[in-house]
């Protein structure tokens, strides 16, 4: 299957690219800095500001047909209570976490609609169940990124393609154990674990003759 890593840099991307390749299938990293893109173990690379609506688009028609969109771009800012949550860290979270996330689904659902096991995930956050003052930022916009997701399947129900989100509480992957040797992060997901799942989604439905 063709799949699109949307935000591919991030520890998580590398962790998905090699999970996804490791099951056989064609791995597309899309990142906006060539540098940290050129270390992902992908298929193809596209560098493309996906904030951009014209850029994704332009992009979309460069890759072509395609079977699922992972949407990977993301990054926290809160703290502070309700006092906290500024206008900076709001519009700075809003263009990653739902924008990024709508432009790559106008672009690439009509493909994704159009194979015949298409997947579109997203990673979400457990906070979305239980807001608190100093998250009310971050997990207002992972709710509305949610709500879109519906939407995208929405639009998506007569085909057969499906949409995942996937909550997490926080991630955490090798490099920020061995940054952190003395932190403990119970309660976080680790990266190897979570890209396991998200090529599980991708794993072909069993036949039964």
């Amino acid at each position: 299957m063709r799949i699109l890593l949307a935000g591919a840099t991030s520890a998580l991307g590398h962790a998905t690219a090699s999970a996804l390749l490791a099951a056989g299938h064609h791995v597309i990293a899309v990142g906006s800095n060539a540098d940290r893109l050129g270390l992902v173990d992908a298929s193809e690379r596209f560098e493309c500001d996906l904030a951009d609506f014209e850029a994704v688009t332009a992009l979309a028609a460069e890759v072509g047909e395609l079977d699922g969109l992972v949407h990977l771009v993301g990054g926290w800012r809160g703290g502070g209570g309700l006092a906290g949550q500024s206008d900076v860290d709001w519009a700075w979270l809003e263009r990653r976490v739902v924008g990024t996330l709508r432009n790559t689904t106008r672009a690439f659902a009509g493909a994704i609609g159009r194979s015949d096991a298409g997947v579109i995930a997203i990673i979400s956050s457990t906070g979305v169940e239980r807001p608190t003052a100093g998250n009310a930022n971050y997990v207002a916009l992972k709710a509305a990124a949610e709500a879109w997701l519906a939407a995208v399947g929405h639009e998506l129900r007569n085909t057969p393609a499906r949409t995942v989100a996937k909550r997490v509480k926080a991630l955490v992957s090798d490099a920020d154990r061995a940054a952190q040797p003395d932190r403990d992060f119970a309660g976080h997901t680790d990266v190897r674990e979570l890209a396991a799942e998200l090529a599980a989604e991708f794993a072909p439905s069993p036949s039964f003759d």
